[in-house]
C-alpha cells in the first residue's frame, strides 16, 4: 500500500489538533500587562503541547520518509497514535482549567504516556513490516530516547500527586529532549 495517504490524513489530524488548541486561547480582558496574568497557565499549557505536537509531527515525518509502504496493520497503529494525540487538546485545556493541579496533571501525563506507547507500536508495525535489514531498522536503532521518553511519563504521572511542580518539570525536560535534533533517519536515507 502506498503511504501517501497516511502521511496526508496524519497531517491533517495534526493540524485541527493545533487549531483546536489555539482555539481554547482567549484573548485577556484589558490592555494592561496584568491583564496578562490570568492567562499566564494558558499560554504554558498551550507552549508545552504545541512543542509535543510538533515533536510528533516532525517525528512521524521523518519515521514515513524512511518508509517505503503501508498496511493495514500500520493503519491501525497510526489511527491509535492520532487518538492520542487528539486527546491532547482536552487535556491541555484541563490542565489550565486547574492551575496545573495533581489530577489534570497526571491525566495530561497519561495521554502522553499513551501517545509515547502508541509511536513505539506504530514504529514496531514499520519496522516488521521493512525488515531487521532495511533503512528504516538501520535508522531507529535501539531507540533510547522513545524508551527514556515513556519512562520520563511514568514517573512524573505518580509525581503529580506528590510534587506537580516535579511531575511538570518531567514533561519538560522529555520536550527538551526530543527538540534536540536526531539525524539518523536522514543520515541513513542520504546514504
Amino acid at each position: 500500500m502506498n503511504k501517501s495517504r497516511l502521511e496526508a490524513f496524519s497531517d491533517g489530524v495534526l493540524a485541527v489538533i493545533i487549531t483546536i488548541m489555539v482555539l481554547e486561547m482567549k484573548p485577556p480582558h484589558g490592555s494592561s500587562v496584568q491583564a496578562l496574568r490570568p492567562v499566564v497557565p494558558l499560554f504554558l499549557s498551550y507552549t508545552l503541547s504545541f512543542v509535543y505536537i510538533a515533536i510528533y509531527w516532525n517525528n512521524h515525518h521523518h519515521l514515513l520518509h524512511a518508509t517505503q509502504r503501508v498496511n493495514g496493520v500500520t493503519l491501525w497503529a497510526n489511527l491509535h497514535l492520532l487518538f492520542w494525540l487528539s486527546m491532547v487538546p482536552f487535556t491541555t485545556a484541563w490542565m489550565d482549567e486547574n492551575h496545573f493541579q495533581a489530577w489534570p496533571l497526571a491525566v495530561y501525563g497519561m495521554v502522553l504516556l499513551m501517545a509515547g506507547v502508541a509511536y513505539f507500536i506504530l514504529t514496531q508495525c514499520l519496522l516488521r513490516l521493512h525488515g531487521p535489514d532495511s533503512t528504516l531498522a538501520a535508522s531507529i536503532g535501539s531507540d533510547r530516547k522513545g524508551k527514556v521518553s515513556v519512562l520520563g511519563y511514568a514517573v512524573a504521572i505518580p509525581l503529580a500527586f506528590i510534587k506537580p511542580w516535579i511531575a511538570g518539570a518531567f514533561y519538560v525536560l522529555v520536550a527538551v529532549m526530543w527538540l534536540i535534533p536526531d539525524r539518523r533517519i536522514e543520515k541513513n536515507i542520504a546514504h
